[in-house]
């Protein structure tokens, strides 16, 4: 989509409002275009699609969204990005609504009539609170899919499969009722300032939920086994009643190690916990 306006380069804007990156807002600017176009074609053709972003900072991601033809509702914490983002929302009239706030306090189900795509480069500092928020609302969700820039230790503990270092909860709680793949990596020198860490885009699209389970049940479940995640799951259980009983009866060997067990066994405990 044309903006109403020819855009000023990124580099431009962020010089003329002052913008630096925030470390304890857990910001990395992107400026490569390409690359951006690359992120916001993750979820498919956005054509008039409804999409929701966390953090924008200047806009260097909402841009691509805009001009992918997406409808872009972006939460900014950081004031200091406000007025970039109101230029931006004057280039492509009614595409662009900006909630100044806090994501972690705000509804986001609340926000939409369609659902949304998720499409963001999550401040590395609540991206992972995010995910499990929006994992844990009723299912089918609220929301198509999750396109979303984690630093690479947390991208790979999302996709992760048993028997692996990076196999832990977070796996399971993204992987019971979602597929979720990386789509692609991001060096860490396409950020502005560049993070001590690579980054990589996952992407995660749900599906439906297994039944007989609740969310909070498999939360407890594996809190628990991976709190303790060298013991034994007789040891690591111990605090959650039922446990015993549960491994009995869907043939579990207590005496297996979490990061052994995979998504579908977990899901077997939960319903056997009821």
């Amino acid at each position: 989509m044309t903006p109403l306006h020819p855009l000023p380069p990124l580099r431009d804007v962020i010089a003329r409002h002052g913008l630096a990156a925030s470390k304890a807002l857990g910001q990395n600017f992107l400026f490569d275009g390409q690359l951006l176009a690359r992120i916001a074609a993750i979820p498919g053709d956005l054509t008039e699609a409804q999409v929701l972003e966390i953090g924008p900072g200047p806009g260097g991601l909402t841009r691509a969204l805009l001009q992918a033809g997406a409808r872009v509702t972006a939460i900014e914490r950081d004031r200091r990005c406000i007025p970039a983002l109101a230029e931006l929302a004057e280039a492509f009239p009614d595409r662009l609504k900006v909630i100044e706030g806090d994501a972690l306090q705000v509804d986001t189900s609340t926000l939409f009539t369609t659902k949304p795509h998720i499409v963001s480069n999550l401040p590395y500092n609540v991206g992972t609170a995010l995910l499990v928020g929006w994992l844990s609302s009723a299912w089918l969700p609220w929301w198509q899919s999750c396109t979303l820039m984690f630093q690479k230790e947390v991208a790979e503990r999302i996709v992760a499969m048993p028997d692996t270092s990076a196999y832990g909860r977070l796996a399971v709680l993204a992987q019971w009722r979602c597929s979720a793949k990386i789509a692609m990596p991001v060096h860490r020198s396409a950020f502005t300032p560049p993070p001590k860490v690579m980054s990589a885009v996952v992407h995660l699209v749900p599906q439906e939920a297994p039944e007989g389970i609740r969310f909070r049940t498999l939360e407890r479940l594996t809190a628990a086994a991976f709190g303790q995640r060298r013991k034994m799951l007789r040891q690591s259980l111990k605090a959650v009643a039922g446990a015993d009983a549960a491994m009995e009866a869907t043939g579990i060997d207590p005496t297996r190690r979490a990061e052994t067990v995979s998504v579908a066994e977990f899901i077997a405990l939960a319903r056997a916990l009821g």
